[in-house]
């Protein structure tokens, strides 16, 4: 029996799919399930959390990712062309004015790009605020008693 094109496509989603909701299913039905407060908090980055989740945060780390997200995906359609390009280029039968056409096409493509950056650039988008951070000296924070009575503490052991 030959399948058709349809029920080949069926296959392989149902085989996709049983791919995806397989080891879901073995999964839950052989983990333990154990929850207790410390398991169901908040984790990030290591820190414990405080405060509600609706804190504010700043919009740099949003701009920042999306300018990356864009400059990387623009950079993407480079590596096609680029290779597209060069076969043009050394098959001469072809080249002709299309190899020119692709030259100024993706020279205009780059322009758009570099004004961009100097967009992003100029409006300071890609500056990053440095916190100030202040540097206490041990010596003046901490008495000098305490120091004393750690160190003739911890010094016979």
């Amino acid at each position: 029996m030959e399948l058709t094109n349809y029920q080949i496509l069926l296959l392989f989603s149902v085989g996709g799919l049983m791919a995806i909701i397989g080891p879901l299913v073995i999964s839950s039905l052989l983990r333990p399930s154990r929850p207790n407060e410390e398991k169901l908090t908040t984790y990030e980055c290591g820190e414990d959390p405080t405060g509600t989740a609706w804190g504010k945060f700043n919009i740099r780390f949003y701009v920042i990712a999306l300018v990356f997200v864009l400059f990387e995906t623009e950079l993407l359609f480079l590596f096609p062309w680029a290779i597209v390009f060069g076969n043009e280029q050394l098959n001469a039968e072809t080249a002709g004015n299309w190899g020119m056409l692709a030259m100024v096409e993706m020279g205009l493509f780059i322009l758009i790009l570099v004004l961009g950056l100097v967009y992003v650039w100029g409006k300071g988008y890609l500056e990053w605020e440095k916190p100030d951070v202040n540097i206490l000296d041990a010596d003046s924070t901490v008495p000098d008693a305490m120091y004393d009575s750690l160190n003739t503490k911890y010094k016979s052991s």
